[in-house]
């Protein structure tokens, strides 16, 4: 079942950060399963947008996608230059959670206006990090996962559960959150598989330290 989200909102604007980039932590390279995860294959919650293999076509396309209809994503995404290159060049494929334009909004103006701001731009960095994995991870995988290892670090997976009482008692309904944000919809474009999530999932934590590398007496 594919969920479709409303609602929209103006993705914010930057000038291109020239701070330098730090290497991103991460001590795996490998899923966090149990046992190893399938190469991608048809599932029933993906929506396979191209059966094309031609790897030129599928990044024209997964720009195309981002700028229509994740570009405030796009825009975060793009700050990392080292991330996006990565995105582009991926060859044999990579995934990217996508958090749509309302899981931007919900975030609230201020921020919006901490990502935009070029004083946090590493942590911005760190924060579209944590989005992209080089490898494909299908939905069928990723529900079958403990988490995943992506460019920013290692994020957990869990099954979404209905029913019981305070989150007890309740039994799986085929759902799955990576880092707390719930997935919407899974989509392929040839060899690139695209989550579309609800939420950031990039670790809290993150927030904290753009308010360290405020200027004092700053707004």
């Amino acid at each position: 079942v594919i969920i479709t989200l409303s609602g929209t909102v103006d993705a914010f604007h930057v000038t291109s950060p020239k701070a330098s980039w730090n290497a991103l932590t991460s001590s795996n390279s490998q899923l966090l399963s149990s046992s190893p995860l399938s190469q991608p294959r048809s599932f029933s919650t993906t929506t396979s947008l191209q059966e094309s293999n031609d790897a030129d076509s599928s990044q024209s396309d997964i720009e195309t996608l981002l700028d229509e209809k994740y570009p405030s994503f796009k825009n975060l995404l793009s700050m990392n230059e080292k991330v996006w290159k990565s995105v582009r060049a991926a060859g044999a494929g990579c995934t990217i959670f996508a958090p749509n334009n309302a899981a931007f909004q919900n975030l609230g103006q201020k921020k919006l206006d901490q990502i935009a701001d070029i004083r946090n731009s590493e942590t911005a960095e760190k924060m579209g990090a944590y989005h992209v994995v080089e490898e494909p991870v299908s939905a069928e995988a990723l529900f079958n996962s403990g988490g995943v290892v992506t460019l920013g670090g290692e994020v957990l997976v869990d099954r979404t559960t209905s029913g019981g009482f305070f989150g007890f008692g309740g039994s799986e309904d085929g759902g799955v959150t990576i880092g707390g944000a719930k997935v919407v919809q899974s989509l392929e474009i040839g060899n690139i598989i695209v989550h579309e999530v609800d939420g950031l999932i990039s670790p809290n934590i993150l927030w904290r330290y753009m308010d360290q590398l405020r200027i004092p007496g700053s707004k």
